[in-house]
């Protein structure tokens, strides 16, 4: 909601000339806040200014007047400019994976598999009051896809992330939290676990591909175990660089310089180590292979294969197979994190909680994460998923609704039900009336 506050701050101004520039204004909105700001960039537009938005939401790219179309994939398989012009000059481009999914409205359909809750096992939450929440009773079907909707500042977090998930992991994982204020929380014995999904655990893939090297001939003869492959062990690494790959050099009074370590040339490896390889590679040329080429190098062996085949699948496949985590972005980590979940294929009946992993992401993406979410699923686990994005929304098993608005005026439940159901609750619920709209392959509500 920061985003629309400030952009309507210019609303009134008498400011001309101005090019505006956001980078995904349209994150943490829901369609009904959405349109508030498509309309305010309107009338920015018809007062003489330039609006240039980089953006995945569709709505917001069927309004541009210009569409610059980069690609044709990500990483290494993009930096393309595949198609310039209106919608319509996307559309019949056909390298433009943009333009292809815009390309009518054939995907504007319900996918929700209307699961019925395993064992018919519910998760109850009794009297919920943290913050706006108005002491509120939310029922949730276990072992199905449920989505938590709701404008802006209506307390889907609250509700989730405050109250349900620690409430949840205090009695499944001995969690020290405070939950948000509850009456009761019933149900919980039907789960082993609740684990939330944030930018904390990768594959580890890594792991067996260093247990790999070490099982070939020239580590067997030097005596080398897996540990000698991590750059972040002093028996392998660069000691000069740390493992780095790059060296910090003081500048008096000018901002630290980072430069490629000369002693290892930027492979983060001593020579000893750099000198086992596995089909030709040594361990650094693989952290340089991209997940995709990976994916491809490792295809004779399964559970490595595997692991990166089902990344690739996520559309994270342009990532580098040593790239550093910090340098991930949190929808990026979200789906590494999933990846690792289906790969370890855990027995545990476990809820998981997603905070709006769709943010940043492309419609194809969108499309394969939904399609990870439907997997974890049918294995039997429960999801729980704050999301404002239709596409995920439509494929959800059963969707609470909050609101009627944000702040004071929400914490309510304004709708429950499956997405068919929804449809029918549209007096009172903005997301039904957008889900309606969007399914009939209109502009808006």
């Amino acid at each position: 909601m920061q985003i629309l506050s400030q952009v309507e701050k210019h609303r009134g101004s008498n400011l001309r000339g101005v090019c505006y520039i956001l980078d995904e204004p349209t994150v943490g909105l829901h369609p009904r806040d959405n349109e508030k700001l498509l309309e305010t960039l309107t009338e920015l537009k018809l007062k003489g200014n330039t609006i240039v938005v980089v953006e995945h939401d569709e709505e917001t790219i069927r309004r541009a007047d210009h569409l610059i179309d980069l690609g044709p994939g990500a990483g290494q398989h993009g930096g393309n400019l595949v198609a310039s012009g209106t919608l319509a000059d996307l559309q019949r481009t056909p390298q433009s994976v943009t333009g292809s999914y815009l390309n009518g409205d054939g995907r504007r359909r319900l996918t929700s598999r209307e699961r019925k809750p395993s064992s018919g096992n519910w998760l109850k939450l009794q009297g919920a009051r943290a913050r706006n929440l108005k002491n509120i009773d939310v029922d949730l079907p276990l072992g199905t896809f449920n989505c938590v909707t709701g404008v802006s500042g209506s307390g889907k977090s609250t509700l989730v992330e405050e109250t349900l998930y620690r409430a949840l992991a205090i009695k499944l994982n001995k969690a020290d939290f405070q939950p948000g204020s509850h009456q009761d929380l019933l149900g919980w014995k039907n789960l082993d676990r609740v684990m939330e999904v944030d930018p904390a655990t990768y594959v580890g893939v890594l792991s067996e591909i260093r247990r790999l090297f070490a099982l070939t001939p020239e580590a067997r003869a030097r005596g080398y175990g897996p540990g000698r492959f991590s750059f972040n062990l002093a028996t392998g690494r660069c000691q000069n660089c740390k493992g780095q790959g790059q060296v910090k050099v003081e500048m008096a009074f000018l901002p630290d310089v980072y430069v490629k370590c000369e002693q290892c040339g930027g492979h983060r490896y001593n020579s000893e180590t750099l000198a086992v390889r596995y089909k030709d590679k040594n361990i650094a040329k693989v952290l340089e292979m991209t997940l995709e080429e990976g994916a491809n190098f490792f295809g004779a062996v399964g559970k490595i294969q595997r692991s990166l085949q089902l990344l690739v699948d996520l559309g994270l496949g342009y990532l580098g197979m040593g790239q550093p985590s910090p340098t991930l972005s949190g929808g990026e980590a979200q789906r590494l994190k999933l990846a690792n979940e289906l790969a370890t294929n855990h027995k545990a009946r476990t809820l998981y909680v997603l905070d709006e992993p769709t943010t940043g992401l492309h419609i194809a993406d969108v499309e394969k994460l939904v399609k990870v979410l439907q997997a974890l699923v049918d294995r039997g686990h429960t999801l729980v998923v704050i999301e404002h994005n239709l596409e995920v929304i439509k494929a959800a098993d059963y969707i609470i609704d909050l609101g009627p608005e944000g702040g004071d005026g929400g914490g309510e439940v304004v709708a429950t039900g499956s997405p068919v159901e929804l449809l029918n609750k549209t007096e009172r619920s903005y997301t039904a009336r957008y889900l309606k709209a969007y399914l009939q392959g209109l502009n808006s509500a």
